[in-house]
């Protein structure tokens, strides 16, 4: 028995979780309590994932990492034109 459910279940519940802030960045604009540091080397471990993720032809991985990109580098975005 495979356990690629358990992957997506995994993918699913950690891109989501940034939907969250996403949001509440994008209405607000406020950064402040956002770490640039932290936010950069979050989103270069994000490529890295990606990057694996083809790698091993691990569509969870692949899928859950393109679209936290997506919301990281929103967030990350933001918070270097709202410094």
């Amino acid at each position: 028995m495979t356990l690629e459910w358990l992957g997506y279940l995994a993918a699913t519940c950690t891109t989501l979780s940034f939907v969250p802030q996403a949001i509440k960045t994008i209405r607000s604009r406020d950064t402040h309590g956002i770490s640039l540091w932290m936010y950069l080397i979050f989103t270069f471990g994000i490529v890295c994932w990606f990057g694996y993720g083809i790698f091993l032809n691990s569509w969870p991985m692949i899928v859950s990492n393109a679209i936290t990109f997506l919301l990281a580098t929103t967030i990350l975005g933001l918070k270097l034109k709202y410094r």
